[in-house]
């Protein structure tokens, strides 16, 4: 299962530690899970706290239940995060692909020229007005994670693999 939520990146994966661990060991509701990513994470939303609880997910490092989300025990570094990355967020491993055929860096917007044909038609039709700013901010996101997972490096004004 692939999964679509990208949130912001962090300054550092070191907010992945600290997010990591404000998933209860004992799965919590979906509310007390945000509850407890806001107050121990500093997310400041609901919703990005949801967001923040479904990419842990993607990175193995959460699992949601029948009755919410709650820790993997695992250790981890930044090769094991960025397989996961590839593997399991929707558009990273194309993402990559794309800048590693570059000949050269490519723009955000240059990025999402070129995977604009991955978004899905049902994307396209959920949101026929905005959906190509939906995910011309989601292509950017996935590239800001690539680079903090080592996937990807920023230089002269774009990015490469």
């Amino acid at each position: 299962m692939k999964f679509k939520v990208v949130p912001v990146p962090p300054e550092s994966l070191d907010f992945v530690e600290t997010a990591h661990r404000a998933v209860p060991l004992v799965a919590g509701s979906v509310d007390d899970c945000c509850a407890r990513m806001m107050a121990k994470a500093n997310v400041p939303a609901r919703d990005q706290a949801r967001e923040w609880l479904t990419f842990l997910q993607a990175l193995g490092l959460a699992k949601e239940g029948d009755s919410g989300f709650s820790r993997v025990r695992k250790d981890y570094d930044t090769e094991t995060l960025a397989a996961a990355f590839r593997e399991r967020v929707f558009g990273a491993d194309e993402l990559i692909a794309l800048l590693e055929d570059a000949d050269g860096v490519l723009t955000p917007l240059e990025a999402f020229d070129r995977f604009e044909d991955t978004v899905p038609n049902w994307e396209r039709h959920r949101h026929p007005e905005t959906w190509e700013d939906i995910w011309a901010e989601r292509v950017r996101r996935l590239l800001e994670w690539a680079v903090l997972l080592d996937l990807a490096s920023w230089a002269d004004g774009g990015y490469r693999a």
